[in-house]
C-alpha cells in the first residue's frame, strides 16, 4: 500500500539528481565541474576531487553520417537503379529505407541543413558558398545561433570527425589567415581531413588536415584516389579513438566528393560497365521504373514522368555522339560502384571491430539529384562547362580513351543525369521537382531499431537528421551555445518511424527553393514552379521568374509528380502559393534572385570596396585562387622583384590554376615565359628569347584586354623596364579551377605541360616581392 508514495519519492529524487545534468546540457559548453573535495592547510588533511571529463549519456550509440554527392534516386541498385551497390544493399536489408526523404537540390545548402537541423536559408546558405550575396538567407555564413550537431555532440562527450567534402566555409575564409571559426574544426569537429571547395580532382585534390594544406600521400601512378584515401583516414581515426578510450562514443561525418564531377575512376574499376547502357537513356528510365515497382521502392501505380522537351530522344542521337555519351555514362556508373565499395570498406571495418551493432548509420544517398551541369553533350572538362564553355563533342571523342583518368575532368550529358533520377522529373538545382530533391536514405542501427529490411514512406527532409541523432543519443537540444541563444530546430526527429511503418507523417509542411526553383509541400499536396535549366548559366531575368508556370500535385496519390492538377484546382494552387510566401518570409528565402553565373563574382562577398592591388613577399605563398589576386579578364600589371642565380634562373615565379586551365609566369633556361592554359581551345605560350642577367631583376607582365566578351587581349613581358616579348591571348577566364594561387612553385598539377617532369618546379633564386595591380583598360 506504500509503493506509490515510495515510487513518487524516488521519482522526485531522481529528477533532482538529473536536473543539474539536464541544465548543463542545455547550455554548451558545459560548465567546469564543481570541486567536491575538501581543502585543509596541507594536502595530508585534504581530499582531492579531480575534474572528470564530460560523459556522453549511458548507452549512446556511435553515429556515422554518410553523405554522397550528386546521386540520383534511380542510380543505385538498392533503389532499382542500374549501378550495383551491394554494400548499400546490405545496409538496407538490415536496416530501414526511406523513399520520401528530401534534400535542398544543391551542395552547400544541403550540407548546412544536414548538420544544423534548420532550413538552408535560415543558415544563410540559400545557395553554394561561391554564390553568396549580402542578404540574410544568402551570405554563405552559418549563423552562430545555429550550432552544428558536431558541437552539440562534442560538448556532450563525443569524439567528432569529418572526412571529405565540406563546402560550408565562407569563400573568403578559406585561406591561411582564416578566420578558422567556420572551418570544420571551428564548428565542433575535433578532426578534419578533406577539401573545402565544392568539388575535387580525385587524383590531384587540394587537401586540408584540420586547417593546414597537405599533399596527397601518393600519386595517381602509385595508385592514389581520393575516395580511397578518405576511407583509409576515417578507418584509422575510428580505430585510434577506440584504442585511446574503449567507451567514448564517436560521431563521424563521412562526406565523399563522389560522385560529383569530375568523374574519376581508378584504373582497375574502369571498363566494368562497358556495354551496360547501350539501350540509351529513355530505355534505362523504363527499366529502372519497372525494377522500382517490382522491388516496392515506389508505390504501385507510380507513373514514369516523361522526358522534358529540352532533351533529345536517344534514337535521335547520331552514332558518334552515342559513342561518347555511352562512355561518359559507363564511367559515371563505375565511379558510383567504386564509391559503394569504399563505403563498404568503412562499414566492414566497424563490423570487424564489433562497433557496428551500436552505431547509428544515417546514409544519405546524394546531397541532391544527379547533376545536369555537364551540358547537353556532356564534357571532357566539367570545369569548362561550369564556366560556360562547351568544348563540343569532338573534344571528348578525340580523347575518349582518357575518360575517367587523371587527364580528364568528365561529366555526363544532361539526359543521362535525368535517367539516373527516375522516376522523377528534372535534376540537381531543380528544387521544384523530385529529380532535384528526393534522395534515398538508409538508416541502420541494430542495437536501437528492431525492424529490419523495411520501407518507410513518411515525408521527411534533411533538416530532420539532427533531431533524429539527438533523440537516439538522449541529448536535449541546447538552448545556448558559447553564450549565444540558439534558434529552435526546424527539423523533427524521424525516430517515431523506426519501429512503426504505419506511423502518421509528423512533417506537415516543407518549402523548397533553389536558384528560384520553388515548391511548397503541405499535407500531401505540392505546388511548384521551375525557373530555367541548369546548363544555361546566364541571362535569367526577373520577368522570367515572375512569369514562370506553377504546377500542382497531390503527391499522396501521385508519387512522381506526374499529374499536374493546376488547371483543375486553381484555388488549391493559390492557397499553396500564398503559403510558400509565408514560409519564404519566415525562413529568409526572400529576396528571390534569378541570377546564376553573375553571382559567382567574389566581389559580392567582400564588405566595402574590392581590392585593386595585391603584394606578396618571398618564395612560399599559397592561397585559394578566390583569395589571391583577381586578374583576368581585366587589365593588370604584375611586377616581380627577383634575384637570378649566377647559374641562371629556373622555375615558377607565380601561377594560379591547373593543367586544364590556369596561368603561369616562370623561367626556363634563364628566359621568362608566360603560359595561359584554357582547356586546349585557347592555350598560349609567350616566351622571351632574352637571357636574364645574374643578380636583381625586375620582371613585369601586363595584360591589356581588347574588349571582347571572351576576355581576349595582349600580354607583354618586360625585363628591367624593357619589353622582351608580347603575344595575344585568345580567351581568358575569371577563375581557373580548384588549384591555388602560388608564388615560387606550381604545386599540384602543372599549368604548362612543358615542365610536368620538373615536380613543383620551384624557382631556384630568391623572390623578394611580387605586386599585382589592376589597371585602366
Amino acid at each position: 500500500m506504500h509503493s506509490q508514495p515510495k515510487l513518487a519519492l524516488w521519482s522526485m529524487l531522481l529528477s533532482a539528481l538529473c536536473a543539474p545534468l539536464a541544465l548543463a546540457q542545455l547550455k554548451l559548453p558545459q560548465p567546469d565541474p564543481e570541486f567536491k573535495g575538501k581543502i585543509a592547510e596541507t594536502y595530508q588533511d585534504s581530499t582531492p576531487s579531480y575534474p572528470q571529463p564530460i560523459q556522453a549519456p549511458a548507452g549512446s550509440p556511435n553515429v556515422l553520417l554518410v553523405l554522397l554527392d550528386d546521386v540520383g534516386f534511380g542510380m543505385c541498385s538498392t533503389f532499382g537503379g542500374p549501378v550495383e551497390t551491394p554494400h548499400l544493399d546490405k545496409l538496407a536489408k538490415n536496416g530501414l529505407t526511406y523513399n520520401r526523404f528530401h534534400t535542398t537540390a544543391l551542395c552547400s545548402p544541403t550540407r548546412a541543413a544536414l548538420l544544423a537541423g534548420r532550413n538552408h536559408h535560415t543558415l544563410g546558405t540559400g545557395v553554394i558558398i561561391e554564390m553568396g550575396t549580402g542578404y540574410p538567407g544568402y551570405t554563405g555564413i552559418i549563423p552562430r545561433d545555429c550550432a552544428l550537431v558536431s558541437q552539440v555532440l562534442r560538448d556532450n562527450g563525443f569524439a567528432t570527425s569529418m572526412f571529405g567534402k565540406w563546402h560550408n566555409t565562407p569563400e573568403g575564409d578559406i585561406s591561411p589567415a582564416g578566420p578558422f571559426d567556420r572551418w570544420p574544426t571551428g564548428l565542433g569537429f575535433d578532426y578534419f581531413y578533406g577539401f573545402n571547395q565544392g568539388e575535387a580532382h580525385h587524383f590531384y585534390p587540394t587537401l586540408y588536415r584540420n586547417t593546414i594544406t597537405v599533399d596527397a600521400p601518393k600519386s595517381p601512378e602509385q595508385g592514389y584516389h581520393l575516395t580511397e584515401d578518405l576511407t583509409d583516414e576515417a578507418i584509422a581515426w575510428i580505430r585510434n579513438i577506440r584504442a585511446a578510450d574503449t567507451d567514448k562514443p564517436w560521431f563521424c561525418y563521412f562526406s565523399t566528393g563522389a560522385v560529383h564531377a569530375p568523374h574519376h575512376v581508378p584504373k582497375d574499376w574502369q571498363g566494368k560497365y562497358k556495354g551496360r547502357f547501350d539501350h540509351g537513356w529513355d530505355r534505362q528510365r523504363e527499366l529502372t521504373h519497372a525494377r522500382q515497382l517490382e522491388m516496392g521502392i515506389i508505390p504501385n501505380g507510380t507513373q514514369l514522368t516523361p522526358r522534358p522537351k529540352e532533351l533529345p530522344a536517344w534514337d535521335e542521337v547520331p552514332a558518334d555522339a552515342k559513342k561518347v555519351y555511352l562512355r561518359l555514362m559507363e564511367n559515371y556508373a563505375e565511379f558510383m560502384a567504386h564509391t559503394d565499395h569504399e563505403i563498404g570498406r568503412l562499414i566492414d571495418s566497424l563490423e570487424a571491430s564489433g562497433e557496428l551493432e551500436n552505431t547509428l548509420v544515417l546514409y544519405v544517398v546524394g546531397d541532391n539529384g544527379a547533376s545536369a551541369e555537364g551540358g547537353l553533350e556532356g564534357t571532357f572538362s566539367e570545369l569548362a562547362s561550369l564556366l560556360g564553355i562547351q568544348l563540343g563533342l569532338k573534344s571528348t571523342l578525340d580523347r575518349i580513351d582518357e575518360i575517367g583518368g587523371p587527364t580528364s575532368e568528365p561529366h555526363v550529358p544532361v539526359a543521362w543525369a535525368w535517367a539516373m533520377d527516375a522516376p522523377f522529373a528534372w535534376t540537381k538545382q531543380i528544387a521544384s521537382h523530385f529529380g532535384g530533391t528526393r534522395n534515398p536514405l538508409v538508416v541502420h542501427w541494430p542495437a536501437g531499431i528492431k525492424s529490419k529490411g523495411e520501407l518507410r514512406d513518411q515525408f521527411h527532409h534533411v533538416i530532420d537528421v539532427v533531431p533524429t541523432i539527438l533523440e537516439a543519443c538522449k541529448i536535449p537540444a541546447p538552448e545556448e551555445v558559447n553564450g549565444i541563444s540558439q534558434k529552435p530546430y526546424e527539423g523533427i526527429s524521424m525516430a517515431y518511424s523506426f519501429d512503426d511503418a504505419d506511423a502518421a507523417d509528423q512533417r506537415k509542411t516543407q518549402y523548397f527553393e533553389m536558384l528560384t526553383n520553388r515548391a511548397i509541400y503541405h499535407e500531401g499536396w505540392m505546388a511548384c514552379s521551375r525557373s530555367g535549366v541548369p546548363w544555361e548559366t546566364g541571362g535569367r531575368t526577373i520577368d522570367g521568374l515572375m512569369n514562370a508556370t506553377w504546377e500542382l500535385y497531390n503527391i499522396d496519390q501521385d508519387f512522381s509528380q506526374a499529374n499536374d492538377l493546376a488547371a483543375q484546382q486553381p484555388a488549391k494552387l493559390e492557397e499553396l502559393q500564398q503559403l510558400f510566401l509565408v514560409e519564404a518570409r519566415k525562413y529568409n528565402v526572400l529576396p528571390l534572385d534569378p541570377r546564376l553565373s553573375e553571382r559567382m563574382d567574389p566581389k559580392l562577398r567582400i564588405a566595402g570596396e574590392a581590392p585593386t592591388s595585391w603584394t606578396y613577399y618571398g618564395n612560399n605563398v599559397q592561397l585559394p585562387e578566390p583569395v589571391g589576386p583577381q586578374l583576368f579578364p581585366r587589365a593588370f600589371s604584375l611586377t616581380a622583384d627577383i634575384e637570378v642565380p649566377d647559374t641562371g634562373g629556373q622555375g615558377v615565379i607565380t601561377c594560379a590554376g591547373a593543367f586544364s586551365a590556369g596561368w603561369s609566369l616562370y623561367v626556363t633556361d634563364n628566359r621568362p615565359v608566360f603560359r595561359y592554359t584554357c582547356f586546349e581551345i585557347a592555350d598560349k605560350t609567350i616566351a622571351s628569347t632574352q637571357q636574364l642577367a645574374p643578380g636583381k631583376t625586375k620582371l613585369q607582365v601586363s595584360f591589356q584586354p581588347d574588349g571582347s566578351p571572351i576576355g581576349s587581349g595582349t600580354i607583354s613581358i618586360s625585363v628591367n623596364g624593357e619589353k622582351a616579348v608580347e603575344g595575344k591571348l585568345e580567351r581568358t577566364l575569371f577563375r581557373h579551377g580548384l588549384e591555388p594561387f602560388e608564388v615560387g612553385r606550381d604545386s599540384i598539377t602543372p599549368v604548362d605541360p612543358s615542365y610536368k617532369d620538373q615536380g613543383v618546379f620551384e624557382y631556384n633564386g630568391k623572390i623578394n616581392k611580387i605586386e599585382f595591380a589592376l589597371a585602366d583598360p
